[in-house]
């Protein structure tokens, strides 16, 4: 008997974008005590109890701007701010005959290589060409984790501005065993990014807690003093010293949402052309038009981050042994590198 593995939020973080259901409501003076869980449950419209409470959990509910415990007891005047991620649609993926870039197959998975611009499963906004509606056309009886239907074969996901690796699970056995791996902290992620400016030492790593921003759900940001988020570990070494960016290797210790993009941009050195996180202007550098131009220029070649999974390792679930996977840099990429090694050359 399979076992069955509460992945909690490593497992397939939420698409950007995704569409919430907002409310604020200031408790009436005259009101009782009662669970907040309760409360919401009678005044939010087509809502349960359950959502309600994982939502609550999620700290997408806050009273006076600071979250709390299903079992609060609201008082008179409290205000009460609710955010609910709009349900998705249905779980019907449609199959699409899109092309896989299939690095590695066998009987008991694949791994795919991701271009950026494709989104891994659908989400509000994004129902079909997504990297799940292509699976579903080549492969059919793909495996889903239990609370996770509509993403057949999904252990994973990355951003759908990054491109690179994934590993899909096509068996049961498959499934659980990615996703005891993912969940705790096994799988080998190596990923490349391009940053603004020149870190001061040449390896490092940021220890720093990731959640989502209180202004701005969409976002994640760093809590360093660990009052609010999750535990997050990057360990990063530089490639190439670019001057004004620099070529850097990120290994992920754990897998929060926007983690890297979060973590560089906590230690000032935000992903190139990262529109979320400030690499989309001028961070590093002069102020003459000229250079403004070149880096327009490079925003160009890479319209996007400048982020790709790079490689991929995990103990393989029927053989039991080690097995790694790469992937080339895709050609905006590279292009955008070449690109500021001829402007270092010439200026």
């Amino acid at each position: 008997m399979s076992e069955e593995i509460d992945l909690g939020e490593d497992f397939l973080d939420e698409e950007e974008g995704e569409l919430f259901e907002h409310h604020r409501i200031v408790v009436d003076k005259k009101q009782s005590p009662v669970r907040i869980d309760k409360f919401l449950t009678d005044r939010l419209p087509n809502t349960t109890r359950n959502r309600v409470q994982d939502a609550i959990r999620d700290e997408f509910v806050q009273v006076n701007e600071k979250a709390v415990k299903p079992n609060y007891k609201i008082h008179p005047d409290d205000v009460i701010t609710v955010s609910l991620p709009e349900p998705p649609r249905d779980t019907e993926v449609v199959p699409e005959n899109i092309p896989l870039n299939i690095v590695y197959e066998d009987e008991h998975l694949l791994v795919v290589n991701k271009p950026a611009g494709m989104v891994v499963h659908p989400a509000f906004n994004n129902w079909s060409g997504t990297l799940v509606n292509a699976l579903t056309y080549h492969f059919q009886q793909l495996p889903e984790m239990k609370g996770n239907e509509g993403r057949p074969g999904l252990v994973h996901r990355i951003d759908k501005d990054t491109s690179g690796l994934l590993v899909i699970a096509k068996t049961e056995l498959a499934m659980n065993s990615l996703a005891k791996q993912f969940f705790d902290h096994s799988i080998e992620r190596t990923y490349y990014a391009l940053v603004w400016g020149v870190p001061e030492q040449e390896k490092g790593t940021v220890d720093v807690f990731l959640g989502r921003s209180l202004k701005d759900r969409r976002v994640t940001t760093a809590f360093p003093d660990g009052d609010f988020g999750r535990n997050a570990v990057t360990h990063y070494e530089m490639l190439k010293d670019l001057r004004y960016v620099a070529l850097i290797k990120c290994n992920l210790e754990t897998g929060r949402t926007h983690q890297i993009r979060a973590h560089m941009k906590y230690i000032g050195h935000p992903i190139f052309n990262d529109a979320t996180y400030g690499g989309d202007r001028v961070v590093k550098g002069t102020i003459f038009t000229k250079y403004k131009q070149f880096v327009d220029n490079c925003f160009k070649l890479i319209p996007r981050q400048a982020l790709h999974a790079k490689s991929l390792g995990f103990i393989h679930p029927a053989t039991k042994e080690f097995v790694q996977f790469e992937s080339e840099l895709p050609e905006d990429f590279t292009s955008v590198i070449d690109k500021w090694e001829h402007y270092l050359q010439y200026n």
